[in-house]
């Protein structure tokens, strides 16, 4: 749905016609910016508030930066909106996130203006000092390279290690804290504290206000009097913040903290920057949902809230008239609120993502036995391994493309060592809007070739809560359960929770001809599948594996024993999957058979519904029903199978 533009915002198709406007324009073009987000979020959904909350900076940053020249990288990326919109996307952004639109975040191959793919936290000051270091061996020495990182990823510890190798850099780079106190729930940890000192210390804002005066006064008397002059001012800044300053200790220059909702200042202090060479960082404090009350007031709600009537603010939700299943990630919630009740060993941990996971129902339970610790993956992986060495049982809940940042932990620190870390990879399989930075394609894949791994997947809700059962057990050791975005399909969940035999299948449903082997939620597209199927007189038989390491080599036997033809179906990555350790069993084993693996294929999936996805990629219901008519024996549509 196409929403009109403001006077202004109509006129500008890329950032050259920004320029035309007059720094006292400026505000008017950020009022007309905010209102055409809030437009068109709110009929098409999308991410909301962490756009609002940068609009005066990101017209700012394009009407003094000569971009894309200066390449200018946004980290994460959910708070580009304005950025896209400047930059020539206007009339297509209605599209954002939708099947086949553009995406929802930076993108390398969608414009020249993104100078770099994000979607994880924390790239941004490695990438652009990349960029800066190219810059300046090619001699491009006019040339500006800024990141744009917020207080909540600059807690990974990729940020803190490109700091370290900026800072002995002498390249053109700024970075620019954009400080709101939130990623998408509000930010913990040390560096919170620290930022939240200077920024709210009165006597180190009235020296900063008054410094750049007084030492432009003093360089005019000689060179040593500057130098003394700013050996001083460092000493004062140390005294007033009863700290040293963490980024001139790392040899960056530290401007602010600043006003990010001023446009006009920002803009000022953005062209003396851009005159200063070598390491910068530009400290802004911002209200992330700036300028609609409700997001200022409830940034995690509104960090991405669907559909919404900008008016009322009413978020718009389907009402149903009989229960439905829950999602996942609630069903994680409530049922390790449930174990740790009974097992005091239990504790939770989650890398940020409290809300989204569910760990925050936890959190707000039993406070002293669930952690937040930051964006920090890699950190939440060791500090589990610590936890695991004292006999406690952490369970470590993270996004299964989020884990991929943590993979060495996972072998180092846990697998290596034997410990029963519980790692629940939520988002595994596709994603949806969020696109190729968020699909859970590799899990299945990644943690089945580490030694000492129990790899599992649940078909169902009660399954899900089966196997956190399993997991909590004595001498686990390392202990993987993915399971997906959204909804279960279970409506009567909350079950009496019982073991499961490690590395034990199950048999779905009986048939002949062609046997389905599933692993996970996407086998209930395999049942739907079937029960079409029955109706044309095919009957497939359906094995749901539930653990890919180990293998059940005794179903596994069974069914190829009796079936020449088999399908192997996974919401996952083909190289390295379910199938392929089907195969490998096969091969090994002597079988022979035709199998067919439907899956991920070889390739990056773009952004859409998970529906629609799997339909493109093979493995939906109707792809799984288009294999078995290509491999099975159609029989009379009276055929009964005997049990």
């Amino acid at each position: 749905m196409q929403v009109p533009a403001g006077n202004l915002l109509e006129k500008i198709n890329n950032p050259s016609d920004l320029k035309q406007f007059s720094e006292d324009e400026l505000e008017q073009v950020c009022q007309e910016l905010r209102q055409y987000i809030i437009d068109v979020v709110s009929v098409n959904g999308g991410h909301f508030a962490a756009s609002l909350g940068v609009v005066e900076l990101t017209v700012a940053l394009h009407y003094i930066m000569n971009t894309p020249y200066d390449q200018l990288v946004w980290d994460v990326g959910h708070q580009a909106y304005g950025h896209k919109i400047l930059t020539g996307r206007r009339d297509i952004f209605h599209t954002n996130r939708v099947y086949k639109g553009i995406s929802g975040f930076p993108k390398r191959g969608e414009s020249e203006y993104d100078t770099f793919g994000v979607g994880h936290s924390s790239t941004s000051i490695s990438a652009a000092l990349g960029m800066a270091v190219a810059s300046h061996y090619k001699g491009e020495t006019d040339r500006q390279h800024v990141a744009v990182i917020g207080d909540g990823a600059m807690t990974a510890g990729l940020a803190f290690e490109a700091l370290n190798h900026a800072g002995i850099e002498n390249s053109n780079l700024l970075v620019i804290l954009n400080d709101n106190n939130m990623s998408i729930d509000p930010n913990v940890g040390a560096l919170k504290e620290y930022l939240t000192d200077i920024t709210t210390s009165k006597p180190y804002n009235r020296f900063r206000d008054d410094v750049a005066s007084v030492l432009s006064k003093l360089s005019s008397v000689g060179p040593d009097a500057f130098k003394l002059a700013k050996k001083l001012e460092k000493s004062i800044k140390g005294t007033l913040l009863k700290k040293s300053n963490f980024f001139e200790a790392l040899k960056f220059r530290y401007f602010g903290p600043i006003d990010g909702h001023d446009v006009k200042h920002l803009a000022k202090v953005l062209r003396d920057l851009r005159d200063i060479p070598g390491p910068k960082l530009l400290h802004c404090v911002t209200v992330k949902g700036k300028g609609y009350a409700l997001a200022e007031k409830d940034q995690t709600k509104w960090h991405a809230p669907g559909l919404f009537d900008k008016i009322t603010g009413e978020i718009k939700k389907t009402y149903y008239e009989k229960p439905q299943p829950p999602k996942y990630q609630d069903v994680f919630g409530h049922t390790i609120i449930e174990l740790a009740e009974q097992n005091p060993k239990i504790m939770g941990i989650t890398p940020a993502m409290p809300s989204g996971c569910s760990l925050n129902l936890m959190m707000k339970a039993m406070p002293e036995r669930a952690f937040d610790v930051g964006i920090a993956e890699q950190h939440a992986v060791t500090f589990s391994a610590g936890l695991a060495t004292q006999g406690l049982t952490p369970f470590c809940n993270i996004y299964s493309s989020f884990m991929q940042r943590a993979f060495d932990q996972v072998v180092h620190d846990v697998a290596i060592q034997k410990l029963n870390v519980v790692f629940c990879l939520d988002r595994a399989g596709i994603a949806g809007a969020d696109g190729p930075t968020h699909h859970g394609a590799y899990d299945l894949a990644y943690m089945r070739c580490i030694p000492n791994m129990t790899v599992s997947a649940p078909m169902n809700e009660e399954e899900l809560r089966n196997l956190m059962y399993t997991a909590q057990q004595e001498n686990m050791g390392p202990f993987t359960i993915r399971y997906p975005r959204g909804n279960g399909v279970m409506v009567d969940w909350q079950r009496p929770m019982k073991a499961i035999p490690v590395g034990k299948g199950r048999l779905v449903n009986e048939g002949e001809d062609v046997a389905i082997l599933t692993i996970g939620t996407i086998g209930n597209e395999a049942t739907k599948a079937i029960n079409d199927l029955n109706n044309e007189g095919y009957f497939p038989a359906h094995y749901d594996l539930r653990f890919v390491k180990p293998l059940d080599e005794s179903l596994l036997h069974s069914v190829f024993q009796k079936f020449d033809k088999v399908i192997t179906v996974e919401d996952g990555c083909l190289e390295g999957g379910m199938g392929s350790a089907v195969l490998e069993f096969m091969a090994d084993n002597g079988y022979s058979a035709k199998v067919k693996r439907l899956g991920m294929p070889d390739n990056v999936i773009e952004h859409g519904e998970q529906p629609e996805l799997w339909a493109e990629c093979g493995y939906d219901a109707a792809a799984i029903s288009t294999q078995v008519r290509l491999m099975g024996i159609k029989k009379d549509t009276t055929h009964t199978i005997a049990s």
